[in-house]
C-alpha cells in the first residue's frame, strides 16, 4: 500500500514551486559539471610545475574530461530512461565527487589524467540525464523553452566563471582545491535530488547499442590523440597512423552501422531536422571557440605576462560579467522570439572577439584585452540557450534525453577539438624550425575563433527560416506519428 502511493505521488505533476526547485537541482548538478570542464584552465601552469607535465600533457588534462564526457552522454541518456532517471543521476553525482577527492590527491599526471576521466564518468550522468528531467517536468512548451533557456544559460554561465573562480583557489590553496570544491556541491546536489526529484522512466527505453557507443569511443579517442601528440611523434610515425586509420575507420562504419539498428546510439533522423543539425554544428562551434580561447588565454596571461592565477582570473571578469548578463537574456529571447537573434548576436560577438585578439602581442595594451573578453563573453552567454533549445523542442517528449544527450555531446567534442587543435597549432609554431613568441604564435589560433563566430552566424539565419522548421516538424511526426511535436 505504501509503495503504490508513494508511486502515485511520483508520478503526480509537481506543482510550480516543485517545478523550480527541480530546476534549481539539475542547473547546480550542471554547475559543478560546467565549472569543471574550464576551472582546470586557469590551473594548468601550477599543474605543469608541481607534476613536470609538457604541453600535450596539459591538453590531455583538459580533453581526458572532456572526450570521456562527449563518449558516454548518449549512453547515460539511454540507462537513465530505462533504469530511472533520479537513480542515473545520484549515482551519477556520486562516481563524480569520488573522481574530484581522486583529483586533488593525484601525485602524478598520468593518475591525474585517469581520475579526469573517473569525473568525466560521472558527470556524463548528469547533463542529459538532467535535461531529460526538466523536459519531463516542464510540459507546457514556453515553459518548458523558458526552463530550457534558464539551463542553457547556467552552462554559460559555470564555465565563464571556471578561471575566475579557479584563479581564487589555485592562489588561496593550490591546485587541488579546484577540485575539493565539487566534493560538498555534489554531496548537497546528491542529498536534494533524493529529497525532491520524482522519479521516472522513458515508457518504452530505448535498446543499448554497444556497438554504436565502442565506435563513438575510437573516434573521438583516436582522432583527439592524432591531433595531441601527432607534432610530438611525427605525422608519419608508426603509431599517428595507425591511431588515424583506426579514427577514420570508426568514422566511415559509424553511420553505416548506426542506419542498420533498429534503436541506434545516434538516430540520424534527428539530423534530418535543420534546426537540430544546425544547434549540433553551432554546439561544435562555440565550444572549441571556448575551449582554445580558455586554453591559450590562460597561457599568454601566466606564462606571458607572469601574471598570478588569481590575477589572471580576476583579467577574464569582463567574460564572466557579460556571460551572466547575457546567458538569461537569452533565455528569455528564445522563449519569446526564438533562436535567430541570440545566434546572430552570439556569432557577431565571438568573431568579433577573435578579430580583435589576432592583435596580440606581449604587452597589449589594457583595452584591448578587456574588449576582446568582454565581447567573448557576450558571445558565450548568448549561444546556450538557443543550442539546446533548437536540439530539444522540436522533439518528442519520449526522446528529449537523448536529443539532449546529443547536443552535450557536440560541446564537449567541440571544446575538446579546440583545446587539441587550437592548443597544438599554436604550441607547434611557438616550438616548430620557425618559432616565435606565443603571442604572435597565438594570432593563427584567433582566426581560427573568428572564423568559427563566422560560421555560427551564417548557421543562425539559415536554421531559423521557415523551411527549417518545417523540417523539423517533418522529423517530430516521423519520430512520434501518433503526438509529433510536444
Amino acid at each position: 500500500m505504501v509503495v503504490s502511493v508513494l508511486s502515485q505521488e511520483a508520478q503526480a505533476p509537481p506543482g510550480r514551486r516543485r517545478r523550480l526547485l527541480i530546476l534549481a537541482i539539475c542547473c547546480l548538478s550542471l554547475f559543478i559539471v560546467g565549472l569543471d570542464n574550464t576551472v582546470v584552465n586557469i590551473a594548468l601552469p601550477s599543474i605543469q610545475r608541481d607534476l613536470h607535465a609538457p604541453a600535450s600533457g596539459l591538453q590531455w588534462t583538459i580533453d581526458a574530461y572532456t572526450l570521456v564526457l562527449a563518449s558516454l552522454l548518449m549512453l547515460s541518456g539511454s540507462v537513465a530512461d530505462r533504469l530511472g532517471r533520479r537513480r542515473v543521476f545520484q549515482a551519477g553525482l556520486l562516481l563524480f565527487v569520488l573522481g574530484s577527492l581522486l583529483c586533488s590527491l593525484a601525485p602524478d599526471l598520468e593518475l591525474l589524467i585517469a581520475f579526469r576521466a573517473l569525473q568525466a564518468v560521472g558527470g556524463s550522468m548528469l547533463n542529459p540525464v538532467a535535461m531529460s528531467i526538466i523536459t519531463n517536468t516542464f510540459t507546457e512548451p514556453r515553459e518548458r523553452a523558458q526552463a530550457i533557456g534558464v539551463w542553457g544559460g547556467v552552462i554559460g554561465l559555470s564555465m565563464a566563471l571556471g578561471p575566475l573562480i579557479g584563479g581564487f583557489l589555485v592562489d588561496a590553496a593550490g591546485w587541488p582545491s579546484i577540485f575539493l570544491i565539487n566534493v560538498p556541491v555534489g554531496l548537497a546536489a546528491c542529498a536534494l535530488t533524493y529529497r525532491y526529484v520524482p522519479e521516472s522512466r522513458a515508457p518504452r527505453p530505448r535498446r543499448l547499442d554497444p556497438v554504436g557507443q565502442l565506435l563513438v569511443v575510437v573516434l573521438l579517442g583516436a582522432g583527439t590523440a592524432v591531433i595531441i601528440e601527432g607534432p610530438g611523434h611525427g605525422w608519419t610515425s608508426p603509431v599517428i597512423l595507425l591511431l588515424g586509420s583506426l579514427a577514420l575507420l570508426a568514422l566511415l562504419l559509424l553511420p553505416w552501422w548506426e542506419r542498420r539498428v533498429a534503436e541506434p546510439l545516434i538516430d540520424l533522423r534527428f539530423f534530418r531536422s535543420v534546426p537540430f543539425g544546425g544547434a549540433t554544428v553551432t554546439a561544435v562551434c562555440a565550444f572549441s571557440a571556448l575551449g582554445g580561447f580558455l586554453f591559450l588565454n590562460t597561457l599568454y596571461l601566466q606564462d606571458v605576462r607572469h601574471y598570478t592565477p588569481v590575477v589572471a582570473g580576476l583579467w577574464t571578469l569582463p567574460m564572466a560579467a557579460m556571460t551572466l548578463v547575457f546567458a538569461p537574456l537569452s533565455g528569455r529571447i528564445v522563449g519569446r522570439r526564438g533562436p535567430r537573434l541570440p545566434l546572430l548576436v552570439a556569432g557577431t560577438a565571438l568573431g568579433a572577439s577573435g578579430l580583435v585578439l589576432t592583435r596580440l602581442t606581449a604587452d597589449s595594451p589594457a583595452a584591448l584585452l578587456l574588449l576582446a573578453y568582454a565581447l567573448f563573453g557576450v558571445g558565450f552567454g548568448m549561444v546556450n540557450a538557443p543550442i539546446t533549445n533548437s536540439a530539444v523542442s522540436g522533439m518528442p517528449r519520449a526522446q528529449a534525453g537523448v536529443a539532449a544527450a546529443v547536443a552535450s555531446t557536440s560541446r564537449q567534442v567541440g571544446q575538446s577539438l579546440g583545446v587539441a587543435v587550437i592548443g597544438t597549432v599554436v604550441t607547434t609554431a611557438v616550438a616548430g624550425p620557425f618559432a616565435t613568441g606565443f603571442a604572435a604564435a597565438s594570432h593563427v589560433g584567433w582566426w581560427i575563433v573568428t572564423g568559427l563566430g563566422a560560421v555560427i552566424a551564417l548557421l543562425g539565419l539559415a536554421t531559423t527560416t521557415p523551411w527549417a522548421a518545417r523540417t523539423a516538424a517533418e522529423v517530430a511526426l516521423r519520430l512520434d506519428p501518433e503526438r509529433g511535436a510536444p
